[in-house]
C-alpha cells in the first residue's frame, strides 16, 4: 500500500443561475473521508443585485449539512421554522434525519448590495442507527469556536477535538473539522487526529511532507499518518476534515443519502407528493431531477 496521499482536484458543478461550486467529494477514487461524503467549495464569488444565486426549498434525508463561510452571508430557513443568517466563522449544522426541507437565500439586507460569498458546504452521513432520527438545526456562532496557535499556524477547531481544544458542536460519530491559517513560510505539524483525514488547500499551494499540494486540491492522507504542512510566500488557508470511517456504504441520489436504496425511492416519492413539509413563507420548491434513482 502506498504511503503517498491521494490527490483530488474535484470538478465544477452548476447549482443554477450560473452559480458554480468546486466539488471534491464524492470522487471516483474516494467516496468519503470520515463521515463526510460531500465537499463543495464555493467562491470567492461577487454576488451582484441582479444575480439569482438563491437555492430554493429542497429536501434532505439521512445526512447532516455543515455550512461554513469565510466571507459573505446566507439566510437559512427550514421546515422546522428555523431562520438563521449564516455569517463567517460560524458552524451551521442541520440534521436532516427522517427528512427536512430548507432554502439558502440572499439576506434581505443585502438585496441591493454587491458582496463576496466564499465558503465550504459539507454533508456528513448519519450513523446507521440515526439515519431516520428527528430533524434539527443548530447554529454555533463564531465567538463560541475555539481558536489557538499551533506552531506558526492559527487553528480554529470547528468540529471535534484537536490540540487540547474541543468544539461545542455536537455530532453523532467521531468527526474532525479544522480551519488552519498559515503565514508566509509558516509550518504546521499535523498529527493523526482521526482514523481518516484529508487536507484541502483553499486559496494557495503548500508543501505537504515536502511535496507540492496545489491550491483547490484535497490530499487524502494515509490512515493514521501525520503530516507536515508549510505555506509558500503568500501564506495559505487549509481545511482539515476527518473522523471515523463510515459504518456502512451509503447510497447518494440528488439530496438524499441512505444505507437503503428503498429509503431513497420513498423520499423521492414523498417530495414529489409534497409530503416532506414546507419552509414557512417560502412557497417555491426545486422539483425532482428528470433522471430518477434506480434501485
Amino acid at each position: 500500500m502506498s504511503n503517498a496521499p491521494l490527490l483530488l482536484t474535484g470538478h465544477f458543478k452548476d447549482l443554477g443561475g450560473g452559480f458554480t461550486v468546486r466539488r471534491l467529494l464524492p470522487a471516483l477514487q474516494q467516496r468519503s473521508v470520515g463521515p463526510f461524503l460531500f465537499f463543495d467549495h464555493f467562491g470567492p464569488v461577487t454576488v451582484q443585485p441582479a444575480n439569482e444565486y438563491d437555492v430554493r426549498p429542497h429536501p434532505h434525508i439521512g445526512l447532516a449539512t455543515v455550512t461554513y463561510l469565510f466571507s459573505g452571508a446566507i439566510l437559512h430557513r427550514d421546515s422546522l421554522g428555523s431562520v438563521q443568517q449564516i455569517e463567517p466563522g460560524a458552524i451551521n449544522w442541520m440534521t436532516a434525519g427522517s427528512g427536512i426541507v430548507h432554502s439558502e437565500r440572499r439576506p434581505a439586507a443585502l438585496a441591493s448590495q454587491s458582496y463576496v460569498n466564499h465558503g465550504i458546504q459539507l454533508w456528513a452521513a448519519l450513523p446507521l442507527g440515526q439515519e431516520d432520527c428527528p430533524p434539527s438545526f443548530t447554529h454555533t456562532p463564531a465567538s463560541a469556536i475555539g481558536q489557538l496557535a499551533v506552531g506558526d499556524a492559527t487553528v480554529r477547531v470547528l468540529i471535534g477535538s484537536a490540540f487540547g481544544v474541543t468544539s461545542p458542536v455536537a455530532t453523532m460519530s467521531p468527526t474532525l473539522y479544522l480551519d488552519v491559517q498559515l503565514p508566509a513560510g509558516g509550518v504546521l505539524e499535523l498529527p493523526a487526529l482521526a482514523q481518516e483525514m484529508a487536507v484541502y488547500a483553499v486559496d494557495a499551494a503548500v508543501q505537504l511532507d515536502g511535496q507540492p499540494l496545489a491550491g483547490h486540491t484535497m490530499a487524502v492522507l494515509p490512515p493514521a499518518a501525520p503530516a507536515r504542512l508549510q505555506a509558500g510566500a503568500t501564506g495559505a488557508r487549509l481545511m482539515v476534515i476527518g473522523g471515523a470511517p463510515l459504518d456502512a456504504p451509503r447510497h447518494m441520489w440528488w439530496n438524499f443519502v441512505s444505507s437503503s436504496k428503498e429509503r431513497i425511492v420513498q423520499a423521492a416519492h414523498d417530495w414529489e407528493a409534497d409530503q416532506m413539509g414546507q419552509v414557512p413563507g417560502d412557497s417555491e420548491r426545486i422539483p425532482l431531477p428528470a433522471h430518477r434513482f434506480k434501485p
